[in-house]
């Protein structure tokens, strides 16, 4: 499936401090599902972790992963969206994503003491509103 742009929308919502609930694959083919920080980066919806944690080792092993939110200034207004994992960032390049994040939900930088990684999702389809 092809990946779909962005639109100006979405972007808002994704590069607010919106809350949102990453769904991911465990080995078992049950879901698994937690909250993360999101934002956006190059046309692709962003999330950090930690690289081992269980969501990237889901990830990892099957790219597809589903999102849903809420704007924070709009509680009852559902954003769904799925797509893939197409790269991780690491390094500089990551914390300088992981940053862009952490500013807008806590206004510093992410504390460097806990390894992050970033996976970088193109979007397959998504769904505003009801």
């Amino acid at each position: 499936m092809a990946a779909r742009a962005l639109d100006t929308e979405l972007v808002d919502v994704l590069d607010s401090s919106p809350t949102a609930h990453v769904a991911t694959l465990l080995p078992d083919g049950a879901p698994h599902s937690v909250p993360v920080w999101t934002g956006t980066h190059e046309g692709h919806v962003v999330i950090m972790t930690g690289p081992c944690s269980q969501k990237a080792r889901n990830l990892r092993r099957d790219p597809r992963v589903a999102i849903s939110l809420t704007p924070t200034d709009n509680p009852s207004y559902p954003v769904v969206l799925r797509g893939r994992v197409v790269t991780w960032l690491t390094g500089e390049e990551g914390w300088a994503v992981v940053d862009a994040i952490a500013e807008k939900y806590i206004h510093a930088p992410y504390d460097r003491s806990r390894e992050r990684v970033v996976a970088m999702i193109a979007v397959d389809h998504y769904r505003m509103g009801m």
